[in-house]
């Protein structure tokens, strides 16, 4: 089957408006996304904050502190430097070689973890395990503002939400599989499976950056901004222009980019819930490495079902999806909630996957739309400055949000999952009223000079 056939068979698509030679660029350049992000989801899986990692330190008598420490480095130090890095960015005709650029921080990150594992124990391990943690999440933040920004510019509108579905369909393949084996492995030792695991993650982002080096990337669109920024000195203050001080600017000037970061931040119901699910299940089952396989396979579940026709739907409104998948993350909490206060309810084992699964499930969608929402919502470098500032914002919120919630956990983690549904159930309201991706590009379109 052609590269053509291949990808039409996986993503749906209005093509009446391409030549052929642009239909076979387009599925070429599809396919190698999809393969590349497979394949960095592969290795997702197993530099895994929430799951992975936190099994790792524990079995090498890292202290608590370190392992608190995991999501806050992974997910903050993948956003907050992306105020600065958009400059650097937008100064390239071409942004690939930016994503695999950090596709090989990525792949040195996962390949030191490994090495400390197998070599070190207790606060050294840990200590160079974060260290570790915070070099790949630099790198990420390089992939994530390039990698959006090369899918705008290499396919269309309408194929891309797919794009996202797909790649999460990979990645919870992938979860399903570690989850097994975690689950097999029981209380059997796991530094050394885990181990051999990173220096496999390290192997997938390696190939990952030989197939995303293929992508045809158009090289004519340079900005006059961008190509100032690459010929001038930048006068005095420029740099910071460019970063904090512009993302500032840009968070008062334009309310569409502020609507959309004060609605993202209300959907972190769907991804800061799920730890304390499965800390209130480690307190009744006490079996650490078999119990949070089911949480694994529960995660691998969620995007295997949900990627795909999550994909379409945010195609069709990445905005309807994210309201959606707030609001529906913030009554499962609820519902989670009403049944921890029946003590049969309480007591019964499956209630936590089961929760779990249906956050993962929620959460998939949220991810999905909000990818898709940010690439739709701008063209050129307008794009690259939504995502940067998004992210470095959300960056910022995603620390305050888990400080807040972290204390509240001080109570107990019921009253923490009450805080946070309270804000998805005020990001479903506030999602609704975002206006469509799409027809806000156009009409950004249309008002450029």
């Amino acid at each position: 089957m052609s590269s053509q056939g291949l990808y039409r068979r996986l993503v749906r698509a209005d093509r009446s408006g391409q030549s052929k030679p642009e239909q076979q660029q387009v599925a070429r350049n599809g396919l190698r996304h999809l393969a590349a992000n497979g394949l960095q989801a592969v290795g997702d899986q197993v530099v895994n904050a929430r799951t992975v990692l936190p099994w790792l330190l524990s079995a090498l008598g890292a202290p608590g502190a370190l392992i608190a420490l995991l999501v806050p480095v992974r997910e903050s130090g993948s956003m907050l430097p992306q105020a600065w890095l958009a400059p650097v960015v937008e100064r390239r005709a071409r942004r690939a070689p930016l994503w695999v650029l950090g596709a090989a921080g990525q792949a040195l990150a996962a390949a030191g973890m490994g090495l400390a594992a197998a070599t070190m124990t207790g606060v050294a391990a840990g200590l160079v395990l974060v260290l570790c943690l915070a070099l790949f999440s630099l790198a990420r933040a390089l992939c994530s503002l390039a990698g959006k920004d090369v899918l705008g510019r290499t396919v269309p509108g309408g194929q891309r939400g797919q794009i996202n579905g797909l790649v999460t369909v990979a990645g919870g393949a992938v979860a399903i599989t570690l989850g097994l084996v975690v689950r097999g492995l029981g209380d059997v030792g796991a530094v050394a499976p885990l181990a051999a695991l990173l220096a496999g993650a390290a192997v997938a982002w390696v190939a990952a950056l030989l197939v995303y080096r293929r992508i045809e990337e158009p090289v004519e669109e340079v900005s006059a901004r961008g190509a100032a920024r690459g010929d001038e000195q930048p006068a005095r203050g420029e740099g910071q222009e460019g970063g904090l001080a512009r993302s500032w600017r840009l968070l008062r000037q334009d309310p569409v980019l502020r609507h959309f970061v004060v609605v993202r931040s209300l959907l972190l119901v769907s991804a800061l819930s799920p730890p304390f699910v499965v800390a209130l299940a480690a307190e009744r089952e006490g079996s650490a490495l078999a119990g949070l396989g089911s949480f694994v396979i529960a995660q691998g579940v969620a995007a295997l079902i949900g990627g795909r026709l999550f994909g379409r739907l945010a195609d069709r409104s990445s905005r309807t999806l994210m309201a959606a998948g707030a609001g529906a993350a913030a009554l499962v909490v609820l519902a989670f909630l009403a049944l921890l206060a029946v003590p049969a309810a309480r007591d019964a084992m499956l209630l936590y996957p089961a929760a779990y699964l249906l956050l993962a499930l929620a959460h998939t969608g949220v991810r999905v739309a909000r990818k898709t929402y940010v690439v739709d919502i701008a063209e050129g470098d307008r794009r690259t400055d939504y995502v940067a500032v998004s992210n470095t914002a959300m960056g910022v919120l995603l620390l305050v949000a888990g400080a807040v919630s972290g204390g509240l956990a001080v109570l107990g983690a019921e009253a923490a999952l009450g805080f946070l549904s309270g804000l998805g159930l005020l990001g479903a309201v506030l999602g609704r009223r975002l206006p469509e991706a799409r027809e806000e590009a156009a009409t950004q379109t249309r008002g450029a000079p």
